[in-house]
């Protein structure tokens, strides 16, 4: 057992980490300024750096939500006991990054999208199984002290225009999948919920969760341990070997060697890290800001009734929320590059959008920011698979901004699949064929991020000027 790290200890945060051309996320590097690592408490005990060679019958690269989630029900339902590799700080990537609403939906396309891509039929087995997910998640959400936050979800239209969908959806939700969704309007919104002068109505969706992430993972972490996994911080995998079936996994402290290997890095993947992932998922910056504590004033002009998840119709969109100690938490996409993440026009885009939706918090300080990956892909929704069925690799990535609350399923389902146990879902399009090449084929890995440039461009007369 080791005593968690005094924080003098770590190395540097790197602001400008960049996985599409950095080198890998590092060795033993701190947390990103967030909200949550200010208020998280103190770290629970890990198992120290890797020290000497290692024999384990699974190893999960990453210890974010995915990995410790999959050494978790490895342990819980199956008896495995796993090593966990992490290049830096337990839950150090996305997991202590992220906006910390967890909804009932995984990847970035809607029910409709799922019956157009799908059929009518396998995108309602896709719904049963995302609900069957969101259950995994409120379980252990309520073994956890992570401020839970439940009430549902707030999706904003910001503009009118933007209703016709809102209604559309919900009619697909009820008819077709039976939830029982409800349209606002935007006096409703802002006399029931909150005083969001960017709205022209809503949808509101009864399942959603909002948590405190880094103490959701810090719960994930004491209970894997307790199950007998092994969580190695400051352990980089910068090596690997596949010699008569066996993985050897080289690390600073020693080289871990294993049947089988889960990965679950997200869009902090290093560079060739394993053939299976290159160019199959793309990571984008997403950053956030929180503000100081509301005063009754504040909170009275903004009329913050809720703690619910809110987002809005964006295609780039915020997402936002009143956090327990009444401060205000918004996020949004921000930078091309690493090398661009620190720039103001990128905070001012959060500060701006922050004043356009409740006027009366215009001007109020800003006590954090920060900015992260998310692993978004190709085809827009994410894959928990065994890319190649003669290797024993694993992995779970690909959610595109909704991992808070997938993520725990995706672990569940991970290790089931590491346990070689099957099931009737693993034929649903999100087990059964590995994350996808850009569109146009793997050709055009190198102009994505031109094309997200251009992108980025046309979304943002889309949304707010045509």
């Amino acid at each position: 057992m080791s005593i968690a790290t005094p924080r003098e200890l770590f190395a540097p945060y790197d602001p400008a980490y960049d996985p599409l051309v950095s080198d890998g996320p590092g060795r033993n590097r701190d947390y990103a300024p967030t909200y949550w690592a200010a208020t998280a408490g103190p770290a629970p005990d890990d198992d120290g750096p890797v020290q000497g060679d290692v024999d384990a019958d699974v190893v999960i690269i990453g210890s974010g939500f995915t990995g410790l989630a999959t050494a978790l029900f490895l342990a819980k339902e199956h008896g495995i006991k796993a090593v966990v590799l992490e290049a830096n700080r337990v839950a150090w990537g996305c997991t202590s990054r992220n906006g910390g609403q967890g909804q009932n939906a995984s990847g970035r396309l809607y029910r409709s999208q799922w019956i157009d891509r799908w059929g009518l039929a396998t995108a309602q087995r896709l719904d049963a199984e995302i609900r069957f997910g969101f259950d995994t998640f409120k379980e252990l959400v309520a073994e956890a002290d992570c401020d839970p936050q439940p009430g549902g979800h707030l999706y904003i239209a910001h503009r009118e225009k933007k209703m016709a969908f809102l209604r559309n959806e919900a009619r697909v939700m009820a008819d077709h999948f039976g939830y029982a969704t409800r349209i606002l309007t935007a006096e409703q919104v802002r006399e029931e919920y909150c005083n969001d002068q960017d709205a022209a109505g809503a949808m509101h969706e009864a399942e959603g969760i909002c948590v405190h992430p880094l103490k959701l993972a810090y719960s994930y972490l004491k209970r894997a341990r307790a199950g007998g996994a092994r969580v190695h911080p400051s352990s980089p995998v910068i090596g690997w070997e596949t010699k008569n079936g066996a993985h050897h996994l080289k690390t600073p402290g020693g080289t871990v060697r294993a049947k089988t290997v889960g990965i679950a890095t997200g869009a902090y993947t290093a560079p060739g890290l394993h053939p299976t992932l290159t160019n199959r998922y793309f990571p984008v910056l997403s950053n956030s800001i929180v503000t100081r504590t509301l005063t009754d004033a504040e909170l009275k002009a903004t009329n913050f009734l809720t703690h619910e998840a809110i987002t809005d119709t964006r295609t780039l969109r915020f997402y936002y929320r009143l956090l327990p100690d009444k401060r205000v938490q918004i996020g949004s996409r921000s930078a091309i590059t690493g090398a661009d993440a620190s720039r103001d026009a990128h905070y001012k885009l959060l500060v701006d959008g922050l004043a356009r939706k409740f006027p009366p918090l215009k001007g109020i300080p800003i006590d954090y920011s920060w900015w992260g990956w998310v692993d978004v892909a190709h085809d827009m929704m994410p894959r928990v698979v065994q890319p190649d069925p003669k290797q024993s690799v694993f992995y779970a990535l690909g959610y595109g901004g909704n991992g808070v609350s997938f993520s725990a399923h995706a672990g569940r389902r991970m290790a089931q699949r590491i346990a070689g146990e099957g099931d009737a879902a693993f034929d649903l399009p999100i087990y059964n064929s590995p994350l996808q090449f850009p569109r146009q084929g793997e050709w055009a890995a190198p102009f994505r991020r031109f094309g997200q440039s251009m992108l980025y461009r046309w979304y943002y007369l889309r949304d707010e000027v045509l």
